[in-house]
């Protein structure tokens, strides 16, 4: 996995240790001055924050480094302004919600969130990690508490209060025909992650499910999202994917720890630290299998963590200028990532979302797959 070429590192070593002492003491007031509750409170206004503080975590000192030297040169192109302060984590992990420390000691991925940004509150993971691809190791995630403008499919805005593991992280990939098949080994690596971290710690497993393309769902209910984004530079397409999880809060849809406590109660809770290292551990090995050999090679266990093998749906046919409805039963996925289905009439289809719902599988179009 190609790396940007390093930054130039600060102009001196002592004026980058100044700096980050400054923004840890800006930090810690900002922490100690808002309570959590207030945090969450004030998130839902919608007003941008002044100041954007970010906490940097290295896998490694050299990690940690590395991410340093870049950090002077981070930029947030929000609506109405803000500025960054930058710190690294010295101690201010003890009183931030996110231990950067216990995340580190369980991530063993070599390449995927190795390098940390956090923040207690952000307007979007998403726009930040985008905005700054090329200033940061490809790899980086960024992290926050509260986030109040987070982006979803469709310029939808993703609303995500206090309780959810919410995080942004690159990648990068030469094959155009894979960008649309990416999200799906997201989503592949976060229900099987959730499992792995489940069973490595006795907890009961929790059924986490894909529903197609890119949500998931527990008990029939949504309780994650993913959202990848790329950009085209010369030979390589840059990828930021977004993710946002429900861990604690159990509105508006329901959370791993409550359905955790339903399955057996008083039982330990997950920890987001836990998630999204168990996340990058599964990823990066995903991820390989997937560049090297294609989604062909991960079709069968993403076919047993989705919910539609073998559902019926209605889809949309244009006969005569009116619009008619009628039945198929979904098979798998085509090549190009869309549904592959078969008519009550044996013929083979792919299907498409009409462009105009929220949920995919209101008004699914079909196109007929020629023989």
């Amino acid at each position: 996995m190609p790396f940007p070429t390093r930054l130039p590192p600060p102009a001196t070593a002592a004026a980058a240790t100044a700096a980050a002492v400054l923004a840890a003491v800006a930090l810690r007031r900002y922490l100690s001055s808002r309570s959590r509750a207030a945090a969450a409170a004030h998130s839902t206004s919608g007003a941008p924050a002044a100041t954007t503080f970010l906490v940097l975590s290295g896998k490694s000192p050299q990690d940690q480094q590395f991410l340093a030297s870049a950090a002077g040169e981070l930029s947030l192109a929000e609506e109405g302004g803000g500025e960054l302060a930058v710190s690294l984590a010295l101690d201010a992990s003890g009183d931030a919600g996110f231990d950067a420390a216990a995340y580190m000691g369980a991530l063993q991925a070599r390449r995927f969130g190795r390098w940390m940004l956090w923040s207690p509150r952000m307007a979007s993971t998403h726009d930040l990690v985008t905005q700054n691809f090329a200033k940061l190791p490809v790899g980086v995630v960024c992290a926050t508490d509260v986030q109040f403008k987070g982006r979803g499919r469709s310029k939808n805005v993703w609303e995500s209060p206090p309780g959810c593991l919410m995080f942004s992280f690159t990648s990068q990939m030469n094959d155009a025909r894979k960008l649309p098949l990416m999200q799906y080994v997201v989503c592949l690596a976060m229900t099987e992650a959730i499992k792995d971290l489940c069973c490595a710690k006795g907890l009961p497993e929790l059924d986490v499910r894909i529903k197609w393309p890119n949500d998931l769902y527990l008990k029939g209910l949504k309780v994650g999202g993913i959202l990848c984004t790329s950009s085209y530079e010369p030979k390589v397409y840059n990828i930021c994917t977004g993710i946002g999880l429900n861990v604690d809060n159990e509105k508006p849809t329901t959370c791993l720890n409550a359905a955790l406590q339903e399955l057996k109660a008083n039982s330990p809770r997950l920890k987001r630290e836990d998630i999204l290292a168990s996340f990058f551990n599964k990823f990066e090995v995903l991820f390989d299998i997937f560049s090297n050999q294609g989604f062909q090679a991960l079709e069968e266990q993403y076919y047993n963590s989705w919910l539609h093998s073998g559902q019926r749906v209605v889809v949309q046919d244009a006969h005569e200028g009116q619009s008619v409805n009628s039945v198929v039963t979904i098979k798998g996925l085509t090549p190009s990532g869309y549904l592959y289905a078969v008519g009550e009439d044996g013929k083979s289809y792919e299907l498409h979302p009409d462009g105009n719902s929220f949920d995919f599988f209101t008004g699914l179009v079909r196109r007929k797959i020629d023989a």
